[in-house]
C-alpha cells in the first residue's frame, strides 16, 4: 500500500498532484552525465531502416508517394496563433512559434506513426531476411506482394493501446499480412476501434485502464511464440522510431534558415501519456542538437504519470491511482496511469521540465488553433500550448530567450471523424468566451 502522506512529505510536488493543481516541475538532474540505453548509432540505424522501407510505403500506401515513402510531417510557422496566445494568456512569448504537425503524418495521423510503424517494420524485416526471401539491397516494394503476405500471415503482432498507437501498429501490421491484435482500454475512442476493425485488425476491449489492456495483452502474447508484442511501456524500438524525428527536424529547420545554437535555443513542447513517444523525440533532439535543444512535457492534472514517476524517482513503480487520482481526461491519448519503464530512466538527465494542465485549456487551444490557423488537431495534441505558457518563467531563468525557437508538437488529429471534432471544437469555443 502506497503511503501518500509520506510521499507528500518527501516530495512536496506530490501535494499539488494530489490536489489536481496545475504545476511546473523543473528537473533537478537535467544536464547531468548519464549512461543511456540507446546510442547515436542506434538512432541512425533506425533512420536507415525507415529509408529502406520507403519503396514499400510508396507501393502499399499511395498517399506516401508525394514524399517518396518517407513518413514525415511539416514544420509550420504559426504567427497568428502566437499573437492569439499572447493576447489570450496575457504574456509575450519571446522568439518564434512553430507547430510540428504530426497530426498530418500519413497512415495513422499521429506521432505514433513514427514509433509504432517503425517497430512493425523492424519485425517484418527480421522475418523476411531470416526467410531468405529478402536481402538488404532489395527494393523493399517487394514486401507488398502475395508471397510476403503469406510469409507474414504465419505471425501475429499485438499491442496494448489507448488508441493512436494501436492505429499505427494495427493498420501497417494488417497491411503487411500479420494477424494484428490491439488490446484497447476504456479510454480509447469508439471511432478508433471501428477504424481498426475496418482494416482487418482484431480489437479486444477492456473495461479497465490502459494498464489492464497492456498487461493482459502482454500475458496473452507470451503464450504464443509466433506473436510479437510491442510493449509501449518499455520498447527500445518504439523509442528509436520516435527519435528519428529529430534527424528530419534538423533538415526542416535548416531549410527554413532557423538557427539552433547557444544564443538561439530550441524549445520543444510535447504531450506525454506513457512517455515513450516524447522521450524518444527528446533523445533524438539531444543526439542531434546537444545542449541547445530543450524538451518540456505536458500532462493532464488528473493523470500526470510521467511527472509522478520522475519526481519521486519511482518511475514505473508508481501509478497516479496510487495517490488517489481518477485518471479522467479529454486527452484520451494521454490517459495512462503508469509511465514507461524506459522513459523515466532515460529522461532522468535529458528532460528539462514537465507541466500539468486542466482539460479546459487544451479544449480552448484546440478551438483557437482552428480559428486562427485553420489547423485541426485532437485535444491531447494541444497540450504543448499549455506547456508553452506555463514553462516560460522557469525557462527564462535558465536560457537567453530573445531569439528562441518554440515548437509545439501536435501529436494527432487528422483521422478524427467530423462529428467527433465538431464536439471537441464546440467545447473549446465555450472556454474561449
Amino acid at each position: 500500500m502506497m503511503d501518500i502522506t509520506a510521499l507528500q512529505q518527501t516530495y512536496p510536488i506530490v501535494k499539488d498532484l494530489v490536489a489536481e493543481k496545475e504545476t511546473v516541475w523543473a528537473n533537478p538532474d537535467y544536464g547531468k552525465p548519464a549512461t543511456l540505453a540507446t546510442t547515436r548509432a542506434d538512432l541512425f540505424d533506425a533512420a536507415a531502416r525507415l529509408r529502406r522501407f520507403a519503396p514499400y510505403f510508396v507501393s502499399a500506401f499511395p498517399e506516401t508517394a508525394e514524399t517518396d515513402g518517407i513518413l514525415e510531417s511539416p514544420l509550420i510557422p504559426i504567427k497568428i496563433m502566437q499573437t492569439a496566445l499572447n493576447r489570450r494568456d496575457d504574456y509575450q512569448l519571446p522568439g518564434r512559434l512553430y507547430l510540428k504537425a504530426d497530426n498530418e503524418l500519413p497512415i495513422s495521423g499521429s506521432i505514433k506513426s513514427r514509433g509504432g510503424i517503425y517497430e512493425v517494420l523492424k519485425i517484418a524485416e527480421e522475418i523476411a531476411l531470416a526467410s531468405g526471401q529478402l536481402v538488404y539491397m532489395d527494393d523493399y516494394a517487394k514486401l507488398n506482394t502475395p508471397a510476403f503476405h503469406d510469409l507474414f500471415s504465419h505471425y501475429g503482432i499485438a499491442v496494448g493501446s489507448t488508441g493512436n498507437l494501436g492505429l499505427s501498429i494495427g493498420i501497417v501490421a494488417a497491411k503487411l499480412g500479420f494477424h494484428a491484435t490491439v488490446h484497447m482500454s476504456r479510454d480509447a475512442k469508439q471511432w478508433k476501434k471501428d477504424l481498426l476493425r475496418e482494416k482487418g485488425v482484431t480489437v479486444v476491449e477492456y473495461a479497465g485502464s490502459f494498464t489492464t489492456a497492456i498487461t493482459t495483452g502482454r500475458e496473452q502474447a507470451a503464450q504464443d511464440p509466433s506473436v510479437f508484442f510491442i510493449d509501449d511501456e518499455g520498447s527500445k524500438d518504439l523509442y528509436l522510431g520516435y527519435a528519428v524525428a529529430a534527424i528530419r527536424l534538423q533538415k526542416q529547420l535548416a531549410d527554413q534558415a532557423i538557427r539552433v545554437d547557444a544564443t538561439h535555443p530550441l524549445f520543444v513542447y510535447l504531450p506525454a501519456g506513457v512517455g515513450g513517444s516524447p522521450a524518444g523525440v527528446t533523445f533524438g533532439l539531444k543526439m542531434i542538437f546537444g545542449g541547445n535543444a530543450h524538451a518540456i512535457f505536458a500532462e493532464p492534472t488528473h493523470i500526470p504519470s510521467v511527472l509522478l514517476g520522475m519526481a519521486t524517482g519511482l518511475n514505473e513503480k508508481i501509478s497516479v491511482y496510487d495517490i488517489g487520482l481518477d485518471g479522467l481526461t479529454e486527452a484520451d491519448g494521454l490517459a495512462v496511469g503508469r509511465p514507461s519503464r524506459l522513459a523515466g530512466h532515460e529522461m532522468r538527465t535529458l528532460l528539462d521540465a514537465i507541466t500539468t494542465f486542466d482539460d479546459e485549456r487544451i479544449m480552448a487551444y484546440t478551438a483557437l488553433l482552428k480559428d486562427r490557423e485553420d489547423i485541426k488537431v485532437e485535444p491531447s495534441a494541444s497540450a504543448g500550448f499549455a506547456a508553452l505558457h506555463d514553462a516560460q518563467a522557469v525557462l527564462a531563468q535558465r536560457y537567453p530567450m530573445r531569439h528562441a525557437t518554440h515548437i509545439v508538437w501536435a501529436t494527432g488529429g487528422m483521422l478524427v471523424p467530423a462529428a467527433e471534432y465538431a464536439r471537441d471544437y464546440g467545447i473549446g469555443e465555450e472556454f474561449l468566451h
